[in-house]
């Protein structure tokens, strides 16, 4: 890859680093002095812990990178290399000769036993995918098909979600299905699914939480709940990971929006007075991405039969002592399907 998109010059605000790491999509990026020596590195995952602190973008990547980090140089033994993925959970292994960065090596490329990817054990962990809604902003596709049969590529927008989590070991998937929901089952009966699908069949549009009542589980768990046209390229052993440690009783994963005003701003006091001009101000936002986690516990909150959507639970959970918890995504790591512009985005990057 060209390694100079994933670097930033010292100096730099850390909002022009996130920039930079969607746009080489490996989650990484490297702070480099006007040398083009590296001096730190910034990942995902603390580009994430920052957001999480409550720290604004605009501060500078010197203050955030990560100074002590694994490298080998050029002429590095392969066994070491291994010895390095085996020992450090990494995914990304940089290459460094006389300061500079050269190359970045990838845990995949290596046979090495435990590849998060691909997952020896299944997870007993329910996923949920809301599949029973009308579709209207994809309007007039969805009057012939149901939107989570949306095509993207060879495969529909239901298996793309699917084999996204059956790559972290979960496979026990229920679908909540309501307009068209006869096509969908169709749809996975011609194909002889390779998915261990239930469906929930909703009688009238419950919302985006209230078929959830319809779910039945026995026991204690947690429990992944998606929109049918979103897609979140993230490890989801990790979000897991930050809602049982959080003791969350449910986990909203939100993906970060940057949003530029195109114009000069003014605020004013006095009656008219000028206050402060900024210039073309950019704002970030955490927003909702349309995935959760949930505890099965907080399903005895929803209403029987009733329309009831996944932020009244939210309301209801917090009303009643309970916690929820927010994860951070970068905005790349979320794709919106359910609008024609992004679905046009999709298509070309999965399909």
């Amino acid at each position: 890859m060209n390694l100079e998109i994933i670097k930033v010059k010292q100096g730099s605000k850390l909002r022009n680093a996130i920039k930079a790491m969607d746009k080489g999509g490996i989650g990484i990026v490297f702070v480099v002095d006007n040398n083009d020596r590296v001096k730190g590195l910034i990942t995902n995952g603390d580009f994430r812990r920052k957001v999480l602190q409550g720290i604004s973008l605009d501060v500078k990547v010197d203050d955030v990178m990560n100074i002590n980090f694994f490298s080998v140089k050029t002429n590095e033994s392969e066994k070491q290399i291994i010895n390095i993925f085996l020992s450090q959970r990494i995914d990304k292994l940089p290459v460094i000769e006389n300061g500079n960065l050269k190359d970045i090596l990838n845990r995949g490329d290596f046979k090495l036993e435990g590849k998060i990817k691909l997952p020896e054990v299944t997870l007993d962990i329910p996923v949920v995918i809301m599949a029973g809604g009308k579709g209207t902003r994809m309007k007039p596709f969805t009057n012939i098909l149901p939107k989570p049969l949306i095509p993207i590529g060879e495969r529909s927008m239901l298996e793309v979600i699917m084999d996204e989590y059956i790559k972290f070991g979960f496979d026990d998937f229920y679908l909540t299905i309501n307009y068209k929901g006869n096509l969908i089952k169709a749809y996975f009966e011609d194909a002889k699914s390779k998915y261990n699908l239930t469906y929930i069949e909703e009688n009238k549009f419950l919302g985006t939480a209230g078929a959830l009542k319809l779910l039945q589980i026995n026991k204690q768990t947690p429990i992944f709940v998606s929109n049918c046209d979103i897609l979140i390229k993230e490890d989801y052993l990790s979000i897991l990971d930050f809602h049982r440690k959080g003791k969350y009783d449910l986990t909203l994963v939100a993906a970060m929006f940057n949003h530029q005003i195109p114009y000069g701003v003014c605020k004013i006091k006095n009656g008219g007075e000028l206050d402060e001009f900024s210039e073309k101000p950019e704002y970030d936002y955490l927003v909702n991405s349309g995935m959760y986690i949930l505890n099965s516990s907080v399903l005895d909150l929803i209403p029987t039969n009733e329309f009831f959507h996944i932020t009244q639970l939210m309301e209801a959970i917090r009303e009643n002592g309970g916690r929820v918890g927010v994860y951070p995504v970068s905005e790349k790591s979320w794709i919106d399907v359910g609008q024609w512009k992004e679905y046009e985005k999709a298509y070309q990057n999965l399909g």
